[in-house]
């Protein structure tokens, strides 16, 4: 069975399987991330900015819950778009799906990690802060460095 791809390019697979599979919770996940901005954003009648001056206060004792989601959205937003391009590099150049689904999987689970039981929780310093900021880290440079050795061939090595 044949799939179509651009303006009826025919391809015998999809081409993308597995990044493409992790666009579901990785979208949830992002779409639950900006529904918590707004609800803060309502709460606190707050609806531009982040409302970091509130935080900056020498008077404020706690981190306003406004700002630690919209950091935590941006986040998620600043690190997992380049780790679905590296998948997605990787996955074109033939990269193996068990690999990939590992990879992507623990790449969600840091990111849950990081938000959750990291900046959400009082003053942003959960455990899970640096165990998912290295989790991410560790991720993107393994990905980076499979895809890198899934063209080895064209550097002649």
């Amino acid at each position: 069975m044949s799939s179509t791809i651009g303006l009826n390019y025919p391809v015998l697979a999809p081409l993308l399987p597995v990044t493409g599979t992790f666009a579901v919770p990785f979208t949830a996940y992002f779409s639950w991330l900006s529904l918590r901005v707004v609800r803060h954003r309502v709460n606190d009648e707050h609806y531009l900015g982040d409302n970091s001056a509130k935080v900056a206060d020498a008077s404020s004792q706690k981190t306003n819950k406004l700002y630690l989601s919209s950091r935590a959205h941006a986040n998620f937003a600043e690190n997992v778009p380049l780790a679905f391009a590296l998948a997605a590099v990787a996955e074109l150049n033939g990269g193996n799906r068990k690999i990939l689904t590992s990879a992507l999987s623990a790449l969600l689970a840091f990111r849950i990690l990081h938000t959750e039981l990291g900046i959400v929780k009082p003053e942003g310093m959960g455990l899970g802060r640096p165990i998912g900021y290295f989790g991410t880290i560790g991720t993107m440079l393994g990905l980076a460095g499979y895809a890198a050795f899934l063209v080895r061939g064209y550097w002649g090595v």
